[in-house]
């Protein structure tokens, strides 16, 4: 182990990544193709610039390049907020009583409160550059949806984005920041679009879902005229950009010649997750190193641990092209747990490939109070206040380290802090308070989602 380390370890502005890592052409078996739901057949290039624009349909379709270029615009963009630092838990290993070394990636310093801004900045930055002047995302906790108005609001581009109804009443000041910005927010599901209403006459009461408010975004986006849709997880060219995270995280980590034995992220799309390990993944790839890497993810919504893997819809009204990925149905609607980021049916065709493949080792489920006591003790012992989302992690890493306390052994831990909690205080009070409630969907809950997927 390397001596003085210091609290946080950061790059110089010099030492920023210039290029994205496309695990991709590293991989030695690739993800199953898109699929246009219409043909049956394998989607092209083309057929995807209809939905997202040119150059982000380019990049998702990209299996060659283990390195894509950062813009230049882009670049000076992420210097307002990056580096963000590696930061060594060290107050949190004394509370613990652990010999484990706890690192963590924090991505929460810039007003978005978390790492969407890292995929916001290029996906607005090329649809500035293609001449588009609309665009239309759903946000489910509204961390997305917030860096997208601020990185909309930066290069002059119109939003509208489809807030599940849920968080948008769980987290008003979200909303008030996104409009702030410029950004137009509709609670999902809405009356606005056609797929919108017949979801509301076919559940009057419902909190929505990330897979409704996908749905409408998607529907705006092909009936507006220069519109394109954008997405802030799940799909490929969402984890390129999000690379820049694990490639801080490693470069800053050898600095001191430290390297991780255990990689935790949480998973929901898998933007974060995947971003934070995939240059650790090349190491397994190429037989450099074998880090031990888990995800974590909501027992409400166990689309990894429980799901199956397979072709489906990203979105409640079948209106995307189908994705091979583990999931719970297009159908399945989570309970409206707290973790409004994690409450998707999907997971990232990439790292869904990874976890089928075993380099990503292992998944784990944790109930939400459960998240809520790493969270404060977290907040106690590091002085910052996480979001739900990235609690996940924080639960695991905990455990990881009582482990290493019991046995004694030295591992060195990396998670990923992925945002911020200051938008999250109701979720806090409801566990403060004890109205806090767990629910894990039963076996007949599951099988209901199931019945949605599609026959490929």
């Amino acid at each position: 182990m390397a001596k003085s380390v210091p609290y946080k370890i950061y790059l110089t502005e010099n030492e920023l990544p210039r290029r994205w890592y496309n695990i991709r052409a590293d991989m030695k078996e690739q993800p199953d193709p898109i699929i246009n739901p219409g043909t049956g057949k394998p989607l092209t290039q083309e057929e995807l610039s209809g939905l997202f624009c040119t150059e982000l349909a380019a990049q998702e379709m990209n299996h060659t390049d283990a390195f894509i270029d950062i813009p230049k615009e882009v670049q000076a963009f992420y210097k307002m907020f990056r580096p963000s630092p590696v930061v060594r838990a060290y107050c949190l290993e004394k509370a613990l009583g652990t010999p484990a070394h706890i690192y963590y990636k924090f991505e929460g310093s810039n007003t978005s409160g978390s790492h969407k801004l890292n995929s916001a900045a290029a996906q607005v930055y090329y649809a500035k550059k293609q001449g588009i002047t609309h665009l239309a995302t759903e946000t489910g906790a509204g961390q997305w949806g917030t860096a997208l108005s601020m990185a909309c609001g930066f290069f002059d581009v119109d939003l509208k984005v489809y807030m599940v109804k849920v968080s948008a009443e769980q987290k008003p000041y979200r909303k008030a920041v996104m409009e702030t910005f410029g950004a137009n927010v509709i609670p999902s599901p809405s009356d606005t679009t056609e797929v919108g209403r017949k979801i509301l006459q076919a559940n009057p009461g419902t909190g929505g879902s990330l897979g409704c408010a996908i749905s409408e975004a998607i529907e705006t986006a092909m009936t507006t005229e220069n519109c394109r849709y954008v997405l802030g997880s799940v799909l490929d060219h969402v984890v390129l950009h999000q690379s820049v995270i694990g490639l801080e995280a490693k470069a800053a980590l050898e600095k001191y010649d430290i390297y991780p034995d255990i990689i935790i992220g949480c998973a929901g799309g898998g933007s974060n997750l995947g971003g934070l390990i995939v240059p650790f993944v090349r190491d397994k790839l190429t037989g450099k190193a074998n880090p031990h890497i888990i995800a974590v993810e909501p027992a409400s919504c166990p689309t990894m641990t429980r799901g199956r893997y397979a072709y489906d819809f990203g979105d409640l009204g079948g209106t995307t092209p189908l994705l091979k990925m583990y999931t719970l149905g297009a159908g399945f609607i989570p309970a409206a747990n707290h973790a409004g980021g994690l409450r998707y049916h999907g997971m990232s065709p990439i790292v869904s490939k990874l976890y089928h493949d075993g380099l990503l080792d292992e998944a784990r489920a944790v109930e939400q109070t459960k998240v809520f006591d790493a969270a404060t003790l977290f907040a106690k012992h590091e002085g910052t206040l996480i979001a739900p989302e990235s609690a996940h992690a924080v639960r695991v890493a905990i455990d990881e380290a009582i482990k290493c306390r019991e046995t004694g052994e030295a591992k060195t831990i990396l998670f990923g802090l992925s945002g911020t909690g200051y938008f999250d205080m109701a979720a806090y009070m409801d566990y403060r308070s004890g109205e806090m409630v767990d629910f894990v969907p039963s076996d007949e809950d599951l099988e209901r989602g199931f019945a949605s997927l599609p026959t490929v």
